[in-house]
């Protein structure tokens, strides 16, 4: 007999949880349950389940800060946001602090359970591989980034960024493909934003100003190249 997969559920409203609970233990999961941002942060933080179901509007520690400090501690397990809140910034937030998928309440339970068996099959083909170019490391899983033997510090998006090209490298990227695989295809803000985190990462991974491993190609985009 195959696993039952583990499900942990961080979700305050006691009936909502409950009935996520029924829900998903009737499609053979074994649900544990935490009912605010500490706890659910602490019990998260044992990689010990395949799943994250995860509320945005939480006591003592919001969603995304929970997400976010998930992610920092090289919890890989996907997580899925929740919530009440219906605007576009707070997904794109959510995503960006490290979810793999979003949705809003109140919602379909055949919708719901579609959702996270496609995000577990997504998950289950495989996790991603350290990425190494020239004197800078990348690691997905760990969400860690040493460069010429320094560990450094990266925003999520910064690190997002960073790991598009270096999964990449010797290839030159458009902007606009960068654009859309960093910032996704619902970015309608300046394209030169682009070009302001290129230089973030600049200042962070490189030795010097004049030894970038992030070439420009005039006209065209970005190449990463080992110095």
């Amino acid at each position: 007999m195959s696993e039952r997969r583990r499900v942990l559920v961080i979700e305050d409203d006691d009936d909502l949880a409950r009935a996520l609970s029924d829900l998903l233990e009737d499609e053979g999961f074994d649900v544990e349950r935490r009912n605010d941002g500490e706890s659910g942060l602490a019990e998260g933080r044992t990689g010990e389940y395949h799943l994250i179901v995860l509320d945005l509007m939480l006591p003592k520690r919001n969603g995304f800060s929970v997400c976010q400090d998930l992610r920092s501690a090289g919890v890989n397990t996907p997580l899925m946001i929740l919530t009440a809140k219906d605007g576009e910034l707070d997904e794109v937030e959510g995503l960006d602090v490290g979810a793999d998928d979003y949705l809003h309440k109140p919602f379909e339970n055949s919708i719901l359970v579609a959702r996270i068996h496609a995000l577990l099959r997504r998950h289950e083909r495989g996790r991603p591989k350290p990425l190494k170019v020239g004197a800078v490391e990348l690691d997905p899983l760990r969400r860690s980034v040493v460069s010429f033997g320094r560990n450094v510090s990266l925003t999520p998006r910064e690190f997002t960024l960073l790991e598009y090209l270096m999964g990449h490298p010797d290839v030159t990227l458009a902007k606009s493909e960068i654009l859309l695989a960093v910032w996704g295809s619902g970015f309608d803000g300046d394209p030169n934003i682009v070009e302001v985190y290129v230089g973030y990462l600049r200042r962070k991974i490189d030795l010097a100003p004049n030894q970038s491993m992030i070439r420009t190609v005039r006209g065209v985009g970005y190449c990463v190249k080992a110095n």
